[in-house]
Parts: C-alpha cells; sequence; structure tokens
C-alpha cells in the first residue's frame, strides 16, 4: 500500500516559540491561563488540548472557554479576582523592557516624571505579579528590551518581591530562546536557545550578562500530533509568523 501521507515541514521559529510559551502551563494543574498576545494564546490552547487537559481557559471578560473558543462556563469578576490573588492563575505578560531580575516595564520609557515614551501604563502587573505566577513573552529580543534596569517596575521582579507568597517567575520566551531565574540570586539565566539561534546573538542582544549553563540545549521541537493541532486546528490561518516569522 502506498503512503499518502504529506511529510510535515519542519518546525518554523514561530512553533518553536508556541511549545516554548505552552510549556510554561506544564504541571500547573487546574489554573487560569491568562496569556496575553498571540503566541502565547496559541500556546496555551495547545496546552490544554495535549499535557495541560486541566488548564482553564477564558475570554478575557467572564467566561471560560474551550480551546475552539466556544463557551465552557461562567466566572464572575469576584471568583476570576479569588483565583487572580490566590495564586491560580498563571499569567503571561508582555514587557516593554525587563531586567536581569525579572522586573518588567510597561508604562514609560526614560524618567517617570518626564517619559520620553509613554506606553500602556502600570495596569494590573503589580497584582499580577505577587500573587500569582508570571511569565513573559517578547517577540522581538533586543537590547532595548532586555535591560540592565527597567525605567519603571511594573510587574515586580525577585529582587523586589519581599517574600511575596505567590511571586513566581517561570520562564521568560523571546525569539530566540527561553530564559529562566533557576539561579542563587534568581538572576536570569539562558534555558534553551531556539534552533539556528547561537548564544552569540543572544548575548550580543541582550543588555546584561546572562548566566549560561555549560552546555545550553535547545528549544524542544514540536509533536507531529502538536504540529498538527497549530497548524490545522489551533491556527489555521498562520497568524502566529505575523509575530515572529518563519
Amino acid at each position: 500500500m502506498t503512503d499518502t501521507r504529506v511529510a510535515l515541514l519542519p518546525p518554523t521559529r514561530a512553533e518553536y516559540c508556541v511549545i516554548a510559551c505552552a510549556e510554561a502551563w506544564r504541571d500547573n494543574g487546574e489554573v487560569l491561563a491568562g496569556p496575553m498576545g498571540l503566541i502565547p494564546a496559541v500556546g496555551a490552547r495547545l496546552a490544554r488540548l495535549t499535557f495541560a487537559p486541566d488548564l482553564l481557559l477564558t475570554d478575557g471578560e467572564a467566561l471560560l472557554v474551550r480551546p475552539d473558543g466556544t463557551t465552557e462556563g461562567w466566572l464572575p469578576y469576584r471568583k476570576h479576582l479569588a483565583l487572580v490573588t490566590g495564586g491560580r492563575r498563571h499569567v503571561m505578560m508582555g514587557a516593554s523592557q525587563i531586567d536581569r531580575f525579572g522586573n518588567q516595564n510597561i508604562s514609560c520609557i526614560g524618567d517617570w516624571e518626564q517619559p520620553k515614551r509613554q506606553l500602556l501604563g502600570v495596569r494590573g502587573a503589580p497584582v499580577n505579579t505577587l500573587n500569582n505566577p508570571t511569565s513573559y513573552w517578547v517577540p522581538k529580543h533586543a537590547r532595548r528590551v532586555f535591560v540592565e534596569r527597567v525605567d519603571m517596575v511594573c510587574g515586580v521582579g525577585y529582587d523586589h518581591a519581599d517574600g511575596a507568597r505567590h511571586h513566581r517567575i517561570p520562564r521568560v520566551v523571546s525569539n530566540l530562546g527561553v530564559f529562566d531565574f533557576a539561579t542563587p540570586d534568581h538572576s536570569m539565566r539562558l534555558a534553551s536557545l531556539h534552533p539556528g539561534v547561537t548564544l552569540q546573538q543572544v548575548r550580543e542582544a541582550t543588555s546584561f550578562e546572562l548566566t549560561v549553563p555549560d552546555e545550553v540545549p535547545a528549544t524542544r521541537e514540536p509533536t507531529p500530533e502538536e504540529l498538527h493541532l497549530i497548524r490545522e486546528v489551533i491556527d489555521p490561518g498562520n497568524t502566529r509568523a505575523r509575530e515572529v516569522g518563519s
């Protein structure tokens, strides 16, 4: 019998980023995922469909939804806040700036009293970071984003958390690799490189000295099932390529 299946094309950089984001929710159990951004949203849906079936997805307002976006349940605001402040949500936010200890800035660039550029504002970043695990997604890894010190602390890093009970930054995902804070002083460490990316590229795009292990692993490759779900079920329009490219 002739095998008529079409061979899968190799994973794209965007698909490695989806996998890296999805892995943020591995072993989280029944928590509310809060993906902010296209790639994190695809990642959260992929996690729910594969290795994190207990993950709760939301429409961002008052509904719990299935991976296809259909309604699964109702989430009153009071219940949402209880999850947020009780450590039972894991949000993945963006970052205009992030520093070596995981402090995040989305408010302004320059002195906050007279900024060079006004951004989103602090919004809910302090509550997110102090009260539930928070990861970050950065689609364009650059020195202006990975800075020695953020211009304003919005999301709270390890050096400002003061032992907050539910404060944790599981990972930072960029278009170049994955980073965590698994170091004695909770400074940023390179956890994996996306295929095709060199250590030198990461160092040149980062304004501070990263902790780098003797052997840096590659970000894990999507399985054939995961590629099928990403390409045919979750994001058939390939919108993920708009953020990262091929």
